[in-house]
């Protein structure tokens, strides 16, 4: 049975509405949030290594930068590189004093941050939250091509999270579209 003019209209209507959705979901589960310093928090008691802990994240645009601390004791100050290096806090870019502060990474490159409670930031309360500028890409490989006997292997961690996220954005598209098609199948 065809459909009728009003029917088609609000198939097509619905159609776009589950694209945009679609869309939208794969843009927002793309976003990661990090807590700075995991489960300890952002604080100089426990000899926290900011610099380690920056080193296994891979930062994107969009991510969110959470740092809890107890706001009696520290603070959260975007500064420069040079007053990152010299642990100065006199001319900051942004200063957060909540105890809870979320900070949405908009721009590529580095992004510095202190605790600016004299002391703090020299006892390592630092952190640098680098975006790469370009999206790493695999390196070309000299082996040869894996015959059907040889066994390829799993990726690395630091690329199945990726490819996690993107199954799970792929599913979502999947299920949108399942559930236009069994709306629009009422119509028929």
């Amino acid at each position: 049975m065809a459909l009728g003019v009003d029917q088609s209209r609000k198939a097509w209507a619905l159609l776009l509405f589950a694209i945009c959705a679609a869309a939208l979901q794969l843009q927002g589960s793309m976003a990661v949030v990090h807590k700075v310093g995991d489960s300890a928090g952002w604080t100089t008691i426990g000899n926290i290594d900011y610099k380690q802990w920056s080193a296994t994240k891979s930062f994107q645009l969009g991510d969110v930068i959470v740092f809890s601390y107890n706001p009696q004791f520290h603070n959260v100050m975007q500064v420069t590189h040079r007053e990152y290096q010299a642990c100065n806090a006199t001319a900051p870019i942004a200063t957060h004093t909540t105890g809870n502060d979320s900070i949405t990474i908009a721009t590529r490159g580095h992004h510095f941050f202190l605790c600016g409670v004299p002391g703090h930031c020299l006892s390592g309360q630092k952190v640098d939250i680098n975006v790469l500028r370009t999206p790493l890409a695999p390196t070309p490989s000299a082996t040869p091509t894996p015959t059907p006997d040889t066994t390829v292997p799993s990726p690395s961690p630091s690329t199945a999270a990726p490819l996690y996220a993107m199954v799970g954005t792929l599913g979502k598209i999947g299920l949108s579209v399942a559930v236009f098609a069994a709306f629009s199948s009422t119509f028929a």
